[in-house]
């Protein structure tokens, strides 16, 4: 996961056929991603958007040699 995706969790996806998706947009705050998804809504009706959170992974640390 990249530092940007780190700091913008809130994703706007598109749902696609066979459980595939597109990340339409990466936010910092849910109500942002709440008010683009309405946005988008108005401009392309037909579609539809759905609002996660992708949480980061925690990451494992390598371990130190044994002396």
């Amino acid at each position: 996961m990249t530092y940007f995706e780190k700091l913008h969790p809130w994703c706007l996806i598109r749902p696609l056929p066979n459980l595939q998706r597109i990340i339409v947009a990466r936010f910092r705050r849910r109500n942002d991603a709440i008010a683009h998804m309405q946005v988008l809504s108005r401009l392309i009706p037909n579609v539809t958007y759905t609002i996660v959170f992708d949480a980061p992974l925690k990451e494992k640390t390598p371990k130190q040699k044994q002396e």
